[in-house]
């Protein structure tokens, strides 16, 4: 049976929820379908770390209440790879909750507002010049892409795989205990190409731990936890969480052609070059297409205009770290930096989980750490 919408989202994680709640913000007699191939609660492969300005996003699309789901870990500890280290409390916490938890909230605030969950797995998609059509049985006049890494909805538009050099993977799984049940941990290794693993607290005693390569990985599940337990060693992990996955970085060619096709979050290849995280630039892209979309054959270059003007100084600066993280004593001079100047640890928290920038301050004060440490 046909099915007709104003806005039809494929995928309902954070990117694809956001958009609908922003379409129905905007014109709340929209009809907006939520699309996605699995029943949630689901799992979803993630650090489940999520930086207060995610919060304050969600609280302006009108789902407040979220950062309730965890309770707030201030603490951040970093070690770098050459054994240094920083540890502080951010301006603001963050909360550490299970995606299978965060992501069904966020799909029945959507569903609150008024979007239509369906459980569909799109395969094919139909670009006609009034309408998308997909999988030949549901119309709408813009469709938003929200289907994560391997999107089907990016495939169809004809975009170019990520270049290896734009890719990272990771593993992740649930340990039973954790090291600091008061601080995320992140301890980069001393690896080629730049790596890290992580240990996020949960309630009860448990940790989200897991470790991520960037760059043209081509690791097994197998190594990549045996570089887990080099760096953070003594977790009790439970095997039957563990699960990999593959992310498209920013620092990849932008592709967002004009028309009534858009991708959001991971499918628009979002994911932070320099710590993995794509949750911020997920609700943001879905915030940014839902105005977009409701210009209908307009939408694709509006919502590339306002992917420029929002995060594109941000893409920048977080792309010229990227290209200095591979040097070991670069990040070496940073996690120094961070400990000697509260400036510089904020910068590197914002630059990193949100959509901040590392000004010539901050950059000077790295610079002088480095040189030292080549002494």
């Amino acid at each position: 049976m046909d099915e007709v919408a104003d806005v039809a989202v494929v995928g309902a994680g954070p990117a694809g929820a956001a958009t609908a709640l922003r379409v129905l913000q905007l014109c709340p007699g929209a009809r907006v379908l939520l699309l996605d191939a699995a029943a949630f609660p689901r799992d979803k492969v993630c650090g489940d770390g999520i930086a207060a300005p995610v919060f304050d996003l969600l609280d302006a699309l009108g789902a407040p209440g979220l950062d309730a789901l965890g309770p707030p870990v201030s603490g951040l500890r970093v070690h770098s790879p050459g054994g240094r280290s920083v540890v502080a409390d951010c301006a603001r916490p963050s909360r550490v909750v299970p995606r299978e938890v965060f992501d069904a909230a966020l799909v029945d605030a959507a569903v609150a507002r008024g979007a239509v969950l369906r459980r569909h797995r799109v395969r094919r998609v139909e670009v006609r010049p009034d309408r998308v059509v997909l999988d030949g049985e549901v119309h709408a006049r813009v469709v938003v892409g929200a289907d994560g890494a391997h999107s089907v909805v990016r495939r169809a538009l004809g975009a170019p795989p990520a270049p290896d050099g734009a890719t990272a993977m990771a593993v992740r799984g649930y340990a039973r205990t954790n090291g600091d049940p008061d601080a995320l941990v992140i301890a980069f290794a001393r690896a080629a190409p730049p790596a890290y693993a992580w240990s996020f607290p949960l309630p009860g005693g448990r940790a989200n731990v897991g470790y991520g390569v960037f760059g043209a990985p081509r690791a097994s599940k197998r190594e990549l936890l045996d570089r887990l337990d080099a760096e953070l060693p003594g977790l009790d992990l439970d095997p039957a969480t563990v699960r990999g996955h593959h992310l498209p970085l920013s620092t990849g060619p932008r592709f967002q052609p004009d028309g009534r096709v858009l991708l959001v979050g991971d499918a628009a290849a979002l994911v932070n070059p320099v710590t993995g995280e794509g949750i911020f630039y997920g609700v943001a892209s879905g915030a940014l297409a839902a105005r977009a979309a409701l210009l209908g054959a307009g939408a694709g270059a509006a919502l590339r205009a306002a992917l420029r003007r929002s995060l594109g100084r941000h893409h920048r600066h977080v792309g010229a770290l990227a290209r200095a993280v591979p040097h070991a004593r670069f990040v070496d001079a940073a996690v120094v930096a961070a400990g000697r100047d509260r400036r510089v640890f904020d910068a590197i928290v914002e630059v990193g989980l949100e959509r901040g920038t590392a000004s010539p301050r901050v950059l000077a004060s790295i610079a002088a750490d480095y040189l030292r440490l080549l002494r």
